[in-house]
């Protein structure tokens, strides 16, 4: 824990005078291991911040750490941010965020750094909202939306789920209502694939928005189009991340060669390489994730671009935060929503779950996030205390 007593560190507000910044890793089980095209998933790692003021506010932020790399942001909040935000003004978020990735340029810019401050400035967001005793939503600005538009994520590679059954897991989002689903898609091979597809969308029928995910599986153009062309006869809406991140050219190159629209972004940092994204068309939907991407601050610079170029925003992961950025957001067009906590098991550390009404999620109308972390769920997954 990062604490300071400093009287030099006076702020215009004393209120708001940030006296503690910690975090803790917390790695949770999956039930069944999880499988989509390049990987199988046993457990995940997520990094939960808390940020106190003087006023007795408190802000929470958090991440995905990957199956095994929790500590990595942990450490990058304890050693490199901490230091550097006790003391200083919580309000002034857009100052702290310029200080923090300026102080961090020979560590961070992507990867566990970059999540790291992601999560520092998602803490400092929720803190000064429910301080405005504001949601989240419209302490952002909020466009007036009660519910916002989501896509019911699932579809993974399971043992023994065959198309029949991966068919009614999505009838079963269609049947709560969900106007949008997604699919994961590129581990088999093109008959298997086809198959899958075809199950779906025979089962969900042609009024149902129905997107695919390859998870960055093929390597070139000419692979991933003879996939496209097995898929492209079922209408899919997009094909998210075909190929690694840094791959933007085939991106590019792809979305030319097929009709469904290219997504990709959530592993995306900075405002720099989504430009890049967008200029070159290798994106016609952003996924960008505000706790991977550099936070709420970078995420509206992110949706700002995007909207003069007329690119939607279809933010990644947790749909507890990015319910609020969908509804302050004009080109933000859905919200990711994982039904059930098998896969988005960090549902476990939430106190409060969103409610879901025809299809869309309701946004929050309580302060902040709109939720607390489990101190209890918390100290039984968390590698160690606060600190």
């Amino acid at each position: 824990m990062a604490t300071s007593d400093n009287s030099s560190s006076k702020v215009s507000h004393p209120a708001s005078r940030i006296i503690s910044v910690e975090a803790r890793t917390v790695t949770i089980p999956l039930d069944t291991p999880t499988s989509f095209s390049t990987r199988q998933v046993f457990a995940r790692d997520y990094v939960v911040v808390r940020i106190r003021t003087e006023d007795g506010h408190e802000g929470q932020g958090f991440c995905y750490g990957g199956s095994r790399g929790g500590s990595l942001v942990a450490s990058a909040v304890q050693i490199l941010l901490a230091p550097l935000l006790v003391g200083k003004n919580a309000l002034n978020v857009e100052g702290l965020w310029a200080e923090m990735y300026k102080d961090t340029l020979l560590h961070g810019r992507a990867g566990s750094v970059m999540r790291a401050l992601s999560i520092v400035d998602i803490a400092l967001w929720d803190r000064n909202a429910r301080a405005a005793g504001l949601p989240l939503s419209q302490y952002l600005g909020g466009t007036g939306q009660t519910s916002v538009p989501a896509y019911a994520s699932g579809g993974y590679y399971l043992e023994g789920k065959t198309p029949d059954k991966l068919a009614q897991e999505m009838v079963s989002y269609v049947k709560m209502g969900f106007k949008a689903v997604k699919m994961k898609v590129g581990r088999g091979d093109l008959k298997s694939e086809e198959a899958r597809i075809r199950a779906v969308r025979e089962a969900i029928g042609d009024d149902i928005v129905l997107t695919l995910d390859a998870n960055n599986a093929w390597q070139d153009v000419s692979t991933a189009m003879e996939y496209m062309k097995r898929y492209e006869p079922s209408n899919p809406y997009w094909i998210e991340e075909p190929f690694g991140p840094d791959d933007i050219e085939n991106h590019a190159e792809l979305a030319k060669r097929t009709r469904v629209m290219v997504a990709t972004g959530e592993i995306e940092a900075g405002r720099w390489r989504h430009k890049e994204l967008i200029e070159k068309r290798a994106a016609a939907i952003l996924q960008t994730d505000a706790a991977v991407c550099g936070g709420i601050t970078e995420f509206r610079k992110i949706a700002a671009t995007a909207a003069s170029f007329g690119v939607a925003m279809c933010p990644h992961w947790f749909h507890d935060l990015h319910v609020h950025l969908v509804a302050s957001t004009p080109n933000a067009q859905y919200a990711e929503f994982f039904a059930d906590d098998q896969v988005l098991n960090f549902r476990r550390l939430v106190d409060t779950q969103l409610e879901v009404r025809n299809g869309e999620l309701v946004v929050p109308t309580t302060p902040g996030l709109g939720f607390r972390l489990r101190e209890d769920m918390l100290n039984q997954y968390a590698s160690g205390p606060w600190a």
